[in-house]
């Protein structure tokens, strides 16, 4: 399964993504997640810190999650974030 984040990600959307993350992880539980960052400008860190959450969660519900695509500067946001270098795919 794919999701496609666009454009600037910020606090108003927030709460989407988390809550579409969840809700895929929890309740779809397909046996690989990519979370798809190519057209991704600028993000907060609330979800820059929902996207490093959700490898925790995939875990525990056996689902691989992968960032895909992400830029130089949000592939560093991310492991700084403490997302594991193996779930980020340039």
């Amino acid at each position: 399964m794919v999701i496609a984040a666009h454009g600037d990600v910020g606090v108003d959307d927030a709460v989407e993504l988390r809550q579409t993350l969840v809700h895929v992880v929890r309740k779809t539980r397909p046996l690989r997640l990519e979370v798809a960052l190519a057209d991704v400008g600028a993000i907060d860190s609330i979800n820059i810190g929902t996207l490093a959450a959700v490898c925790a969660l995939a875990d525990v519900h056996h689902v691989a999650v992968f960032h895909t695509n992400p830029s130089g500067p949000l592939a560093l946001l991310l492991t700084t974030a403490g997302v594991p270098t193996h779930r980020i795919h340039p």
